[in-house]
């Protein structure tokens, strides 16, 4: 019994829900609005402020996809309301990010900086040079962006160098030693 898809959704004041017959979702907060398409198969209502996802049978596609469609909306809601975001940290000596009008431009020990576009939705501080801050509406964009930004040069195990989420623990393995 999924305990996730049983949950009812408080739609907050200032949140705008619509369905359609196809199980399209768009919501509308004061952050913005996003869209999703929940699968059809899904039964979703909304009842006095009150959103919830049923399913029409107990077969394992329809168990598996009940919970997965409540935290879609349940994510869309949060994201209209508050929105997220993610931090990393820059650990390491000559690293540093800073922010050229929509680009992030990272130093990262290579020959040559490494500069991205900011993707559309999302936005990017940089409060301190080792410190970036990733945020935006949609939880999917924000951590994928977040995580393509880690990828260019993750936390290694012996010096602990590198990009790494602000609540990540880097496990340290000892190096070599010297007879």
């Amino acid at each position: 019994m999924s305990r996730i898809g049983l949950k009812p959704i408080n739609i907050p004041s200032g949140v705008e829900v619509k369905i359609n017959d196809k199980n399209y979702v768009e919501v509308k907060g004061p952050k913005g609005q996003l869209a999703e398409q929940i699968s059809p198969e899904m039964e979703i209502k909304i009842e006095d402020g009150v959103l919830t996802v049923a399913r029409p049978t107990e077969n394992k596609k329809h168990r598996s996809l009940h919970g997965l469609a409540r935290t879609l909306i349940a994510n869309m809601i949060e994201g209209v309301t508050n929105g997220y975001s993610k931090t990393l940290e820059i650990e390491g000596t000559g690293y540093r990010a800073q922010k050229q009008g929509n680009k992030l431009v990272l130093t990262l020990g290579y020959s040559h900086p490494v500069e991205l576009e900011d993707p559309k939705g999302i936005e990017v501080e940089v409060p301190q040079q080792n410190r970036i801050i990733v945020k935006g509406i949609n939880k999917q964009q924000v951590g994928n962006y977040a995580a393509v930004i880690r990828e260019f040069r993750k936390p290694e195990p012996y010096k602990g160098k590198g990009i790494r989420y602000s609540n990540e623990v880097v496990r340290r393995k000892v190096g070599k030693t010297g007879k």
